[in-house]
């Protein structure tokens, strides 16, 4: 029997809207942020503790919003990803400012979590669903060997007002990860779904899974993570710019044969933030999926 899974919230990246303005906009009906309803849901599908990623100059803000709410609910816990976390001397750039990315976040969570987790954008909504499927998946299937991913079908992760990028997964038979692409420039043109980045103009068919970003690990992850983090810092120091993601990691994984990726089909909704013409139209959703009782009238009443 496993313990109860752990939700692992990438939020160091939220710079400009959560540490700039001191605060997280808000969505819900009384203001709730994105990521109140991901723990929400995480909470109702059985996770035991959310772990949160952040600088060290928002990690007030976040526990200023976050504390109050969750005491007594969950167990809550904070980690702070800088650009020295997990860098030895002989490796660190003075000049560097970007953040080494996903896969580098999750390894700052190292001695934060001994059981399997979920890892989540902070900024995005996943939906009910979604948390439901890969919170059996964890707390039933998965394998030091056995990983998932939650995909959401192309059409259903798409922006009315600009393109997107986004991981586009390949698989097997047994609905298990062959490989991802980044693919960037996506957008619906007339009736097709069209990737214009790269140089090339490719149509993506309805139903190809894409990665959200959430996915779901055995703890023995982090050894692999660390080992690939080792090989990156001395591929990558002369690099300001290079980051390590989860795709990364994933690819090598299974490519090296280590490790399987179920795809699960938890992602019917999603939506995020990625113009500001967004805001509306998940402000709107969110109002109905309260309406429609999907939501109490207050999460943390």
């Amino acid at each position: 029997m496993h313990s109860k899974p752990t939700l692992l919230v990438l939020a160091a990246g939220m710079g400009s809207r959560y540490g700039g303005n001191k605060q997280i906009d808000g969505f819900g009906p009384h203001g709730e942020t994105i990521l109140e309803y991901s723990i929400y849901d995480a909470i109702r599908a059985g996770f035991g503790k959310v772990v949160l990623i952040v600088r060290e100059e928002i990690l007030q803000t976040a526990k200023d919003l976050l504390v109050p709410k969750l005491e007594g609910k969950i167990e809550l816990d904070f980690v702070l990803q800088s650009l020295n976390s997990f860098v030895p001397e002989a490796y660190r750039n003075p000049e560097r400012v970007k953040p080494f990315g996903t896969a580098h976040a999750v390894l700052c969570a190292k001695d934060a979590i001994a059981e399997p987790f979920a890892v989540i954008n902070a900024d995005d909504f996943y939906g009910k669903e979604s948390f439901d499927i890969l919170g059996k998946f964890l707390s039933t299937g998965v394998q030091p060997h056995l990983h998932a991913m939650v995909g959401y079908a192309i059409e259903n992760v798409l922006s009315e007002h600009g393109t997107v990028s986004r991981g586009v997964c390949t698989m097997n038979a047994a609905n298990q990860l062959i490989g991802m692409v980044e693919r960037t420039s996506i957008a619906r043109i007339e009736d097709k779904i069209i990737s214009k980045g790269e140089g090339e103009e490719l149509e993506i068919q309805e139903g190809t899974p894409v990665s959200m970003n959430f996915w779901g690990f055995h703890q023995s992850v982090f050894s692999d993570i660390e080992k690939m983090w080792e090989e990156f810092l001395p591929a990558n120091k002369e690099n300001r710019k290079s980051e390590f993601f989860i795709p990364t990691v994933a690819n090598n994984l299974i490519k090296s044969g280590k490790a399987a990726f179920e795809i699960l089909e938890g992602g019917k909704t999603w939506f995020g933030v990625t113009y500001t013409e967004d805001k509306p139209v998940v402000i709107e959703s969110l109002k109905k999926m309260h309406e429609d009782g999907e939501y109490p009238e207050n999460l943390w009443a």
